[in-house]
């Protein structure tokens, strides 16, 4: 079996998968209006992580390691998750039988803004690179395992992390995942026409695009169960592309049918046995009508839905696992978490869209990802 260890949120609502939880039940945004040239000309709507917070956090991290060295911003917010996953663990990161997976879909592009492109070393742009520099922090034998595949990249990192597991390559993995708000992700999606001027409303009548966020997040799997918790295991994961075009996603939701389909059958489970959905839930038109249609063609109508973009954004390379915390978070204290933005559904499939929090018993539950390039994957997690 692969078991989930231990897991950490890094963002602007804490410092931990607790912090942030607590703060999403008591229904806090960590979205706000962002107006700095440096980012875009224009206000717009993000969350991002307080600088001075993370300084702090990371120095106290730095100087048990006797570190110096420079970091960037996005090293930073990796490195300081990573720590704090792993010392709720008796894993040795330092050992051969550990290993480190990265997901990032920009790593530290904004190192090629003017003002920065001369403070590191020009390689510190490139993803093997970032990978490198928390491998060498940690004291890591084994080279970083990049995964940088659209929005799936966390959950497709997991699904990774699991497989190797599996196979007996390794004991334990670290899988962490972070993007920066950037004026290069900020134009790119500027460009798109996809970003709402206020917070996103995934699944809502009224949305109007997505909500960019900043964050790292960490999940910790390993082939031992920690015994002194109820344990969540991996029980299958895929991944699937609907070859339908560069951003759009699939009109018959074929895709993210298909991974669903082909995680179901890993692990040996019917749609009839999952308790809650975590969903992609980008709030974008096309996105939120993909995966209702991927939820009805599955028998999944009925299920409790949410997206917790709302709260925090889309924070690419970190979301999948972000959203898998608090979905682990969900199942240990058999809580659903509503959709922050949700009022009224504006997706053609009668799905079970979650627009206030309350107690539930869930034992399995489904995890959902989609991305540009036609990727999809899902996820199944359970209790044993």
């Amino acid at each position: 079996m692969v078991y989930f260890r231990s897991d950490n949120i890094l963002s602007s609502l804490g410092t931990t998968t607790e912090e942030n939880f607590t703060s999403m039940v008591s229904d806090k945004i960590g979205i706000i209006s962002i107006d700095d040239p440096r980012y875009y000309p224009e206000a717009f709507p993000a969350s991002i992580i307080d600088q001075t917070t993370l300084n702090k956090e990371f120095n106290i991290i730095a100087n048990k390691y006797s570190n110096n060295d420079s970091y960037t911003k996005l090293e930073k917010m990796l490195i300081v998750s990573i720590y704090n996953a792993l010392s709720k663990t008796d894993i040795d990161i330092k050992s051969s039988r550990s290993a480190i997976i990265l997901s990032t879909t920009k790593g530290n592009v904004d190192l090629l803004s003017s003002d920065k492109k001369n403070s590191y070393d020009s390689k510190r742009v490139f993803l093997w690179k970032l990978g490198e520099v928390i491998q060498e922090f940690f004291k890591n034998p084994n080279k970083v395992i990049v995964i940088s595949n659209a929005c799936v990249s966390g959950v497709l990192a997991i699904n990774t992390a699991a497989m190797y597991i599996d196979f007996g390559q390794f004991d334990n993995i670290v899988v962490t995942g972070g993007d920066l708000i950037s004026r290069f992700v900020v134009s790119g999606f500027m460009s798109f026409l996809s970003l709402s001027p206020s917070a996103c409303k995934p699944f809502d009548k009224d949305r109007d695009g997505l909500t960019l966020g900043e964050a790292a997040g960490t999940i910790v799997l390993s082939n031992n169960p920690d015994p002194k918790q109820q344990s969540i295991i991996f029980k299958g994961g895929a991944t699937a592309n609907d070859a339908n075009h560069i951003s759009g996603p699939s009109r018959t939701a074929e895709g993210s049918y298909i991974a669903i389909k082909k995680a179901l059958r890993q692990a040996n489970i019917n749609p009839e046995q999952i308790d809650h959905i975590s969903s992609h839930g980008t709030a974008t038109p096309y996105n939120d009508e993909m995966e209702s249609i991927a939820i009805e063609r599955h028998g999944l109508e009925n299920v409790p839905v949410n997206s917790i973009k709302g709260y925090l954004g889309h924070t690419l390379g970190a979301a999948g696992i972000i959203e898998t915390a608090i979905l682990l978070e969900e199942m240990r204290q058999n809580t659903v978490v509503k959709t922050a933005g949700f009022k009224e559904s504006g997706v053609s499939r009668p799905i079970n869209i979650i627009d206030y929090n309350y107690d539930k018993e869930i034992s399995t539950c489904l995890k959902m990802a989609s991305g540009f390039g036609g990727s999809n994957a899902a996820m199944i997690i359970s209790k044993v």
